[in-house]
Order: structure tokens, then sequence, then C-alpha cells
């Protein structure tokens, strides 16, 4: 299938073509008729399925079929929450891209960073919002933003929403939208708590399921090596020799694990840099906007990152400590071999987190195979 056969609108595919999309994904395929049917959907896909583009380019086609007058510019048509500001600024970006010829306008508001800007771009008037929780709802209750006579509203991440303890937010919002709209619901995994929270907003949804968390892409090669923990240091740099790794995402567990392993690269003339939640929103856009255009050749992150980092043709990431949650490892894994690529996915064991590769072992129901042959074997 060809995105030419999902009866997309020329303004789109013509955008579409200029990304060089040019077979959907299988939630883009499943996805997009749904939508365009004006179907509720409830959506199970895990990041790095293209599920953005699923959402964004049928809601484009809708909004744009059915156009409003500059009397009504003002009313927000589209909502789009999301829990991190990361993937709140890429959504955005999709929008832009995938909507760049159809008249439709958009803007992002997200916490962290003063509000006069995203204020500015509220008064002129937009027909989609891309938001987190907080700034949204900071945002409603100064008047600036009223969601009144919304069509169609995205809930994007939901577990993940869950995970950071927004869920008391979500409700606030639910409670705030007209009863007629189109409701779209994706989360990765499908918990009672996810089950119930899809129930109070979608109406009679349809169900689409793809690439569950349990499974990771068969795209990306997987390898484990056993390691001292304080061996890990030199194992990365030993990895890094390799020049044909021009960028590599590195998770570590904690914040100031992520800042020590970028003081040992930058020690070693490794240009790299962090990114997690004690930096300002400034500090994680400008270390991104470094890595997306490869200034910065490694990007550490911890897991707040794992599902809000999203750079075309990632070919490594690297985890340099295990995660204690199995399911992180996939969404870890998951920035790379994105819509088809390949990617090289590297996992540091220690003797303590042997008990964490068996839980993801069980997980994604088989073997990482172990890479012994480097010079810190354990």
């Amino acid at each position: 299938m060809t995105f030419q056969e999902l009866n997309l609108i020329e303004p789109i595919t013509k955008a579409l073509k200029e990304e060089g999309y040019d077979t959907p994904t299988p939630i883009q395929a499943k996805a997009i008729p749904i939508i365009l049917d004006q179907k509720d959907l409830l959506g199970c896909a895990q990041t790095g399925t293209g599920k953005t583009a699923a959402f964004a380019i049928p809601m484009l086609q809708l909004l744009h079929n059915k156009p409003v007058g500059n009397s009504e510019r003002q009313r927000i048509r589209a909502l789009i929450l999301t829990p991190t500001r990361e993937l709140a600024i890429q959504i955005g970006e999709s929008f832009a891209a995938y909507g760049r010829y159809t008249g439709l306008k958009h803007t992002v508001v997200f916490g962290g960073v003063g509000q006069k800007p995203q204020t500015d771009a509220l008064r002129k008037g937009i027909d989609i919002l891309v938001a987190t929780p907080g700034r949204l709802l900071d945002l409603i209750t100064q008047g600036f933003i009223k969601l009144n006579q919304l069509e169609f509203f995205v809930l994007d991440e939901a577990d993940r929403m869950l995970d950071m303890g927004f869920v008391h937010d979500v409700k606030k919002v639910i409670k705030l939208l007209p009863q007629q709209r189109q409701s779209l619901f994706f989360s990765a995994t499908m918990p009672p708590a996810i089950v119930a929270l899809a129930n109070t907003i979608l109406i009679q949804p349809v169900k689409v399921e793809v690439t569950p968390v349990s499974s990771t892409a068969d795209t990306i090669r997987q390898s484990v090596f056993f390691v001292d923990k304080s061996d890990k240091n030199n194992l990365l740099l030993h990895i890094l020799k390799d020049q044909s790794i021009s960028t590599a995402l590195v998770f570590t567990r904690t914040k100031h694990g992520a800042d020590k392993v970028v003081k040992v690269l930058r020690k070693a003339g490794v240009t790299s840099e962090a990114i997690h939640g004690n930096k300002s929103q400034n500090a994680r856009q400008n270390a991104l906007k470094n890595f997306k255009s490869q200034t910065t050749r490694v990007l550490v992150a911890t897991d707040i990152a794992a599902r809000g980092i999203d750079v075309d043709d990632l070919t490594h990431v690297i985890n340099y400590e295990i995660p204690n949650v199995p399911e992180t490892y996939v969404h870890r894994i998951g920035r790379t071999g994105r819509a088809g690529a390949k990617g090289i996915a590297f996992s540091f064991c220690d003797r303590e987190e042997k008990l964490f590769l068996r839980d993801i072992h069980k997980l994604i129901a088989k073997n990482i195979p172990v890479e012994s042959n480097h010079p810190y074997a354990l």
C-alpha cells in the first residue's frame, strides 16, 4: 500500500512526497482510514511505529475539508495532549511538515519557558494546539485557551502520562471538552487503568493494535556486553573509537549518572551533551538540536526522554545501564530502527543488573545475543 491509496488530498500528498514518505507504516495504514471515517480510535502502538503521522495526517485532512471563516479563527479546533515538552515539540514539527500546504495554523504550549510567545500565537488564532497538561491548564485558568468548540481530541502516550502523575490533570482537561468531538487515544501498553481512562474519553472506538510493547523491531540488532561496573566508561570509549558511529544515544538511569558520563566523554574528546529533567528547557532543546545536526556526537539521556527523542537515521542506542523496568528497554531501543530502518542497540550489563536483563528477556520472549569479543568482558 502507498499513501496515494489512502484517499488523501493533494496538499497532504504533496507534503508527504517532499518528506520522502511513500509507504505507510502498519499503524498509519490501519488508523488513517478509520480517522477519516470520523470514528473514535483506541490505538495500541509503541514509540517508533509512526503513530504521530497516523493521527496528524487524517486530522489535517478533515480540518482542511471543513474550513472556517475568519471570525472563527480564534477557536481551537483540535487538541493533542502529550506528556513531555520534547514530544510536544516533535508533534508540532510533524503538523508543520504534513500540513504545510493546508493553510492550517498550529502552536505548541509547554511549561519551563516564558508563556508570552505561546500566548501571542494563541491570540493570533490557531486551528491545532499541541500541549502538555500543566501549561495547558494554566493557560485555560488565565483565559487564553477555550476548548468548548473543539472538534478533535488526541491523548498521546497515555501510559506515560499516568506514569508521570498527570492523570488528574488529564481528567480536568476532559471535563472541559465538548461532548460532540472525535477522540483518538494512543498508548504503548493497555493496563486496566489505561483502559478505564480510555472508556471515559472514547465512544464506540475502533481498536487498532500494532507492535505490542513486549516486542522489539526486527530491524534492530541487539547485543549485551557483560562488564564490570567500574569498566563501563572504558567500554563506552572503546566502542566509540569506531568512527562509523556518527551519533549514539546513551541511556543512564539517573540524571547524576548522565552528567558523569558526559564528563568522561568530553575528557576523552568526544562531543557530548546530557538531556534530563534538571536541565532547563533551552538547554534540552539546544542539546537535541546539536545532536540532530550531528554537531554533538553523543547524547546522554535519562528515561524521561526515552519516548521524546525522535532523530532521523539514528543508528546506535547504548544502554549504559540496564533499565529496572523491562518495558523501558523496548522504548529506549525503539529510538533506532524506526519506520523500517536498521538500527543497533548495545547494552552494558554488570553483575547487579543481571536480574533486570532476565526480566527483559522474559518480556521480549528471546535472549539478547552476548557480545564477548571486547577487552572488558566480565
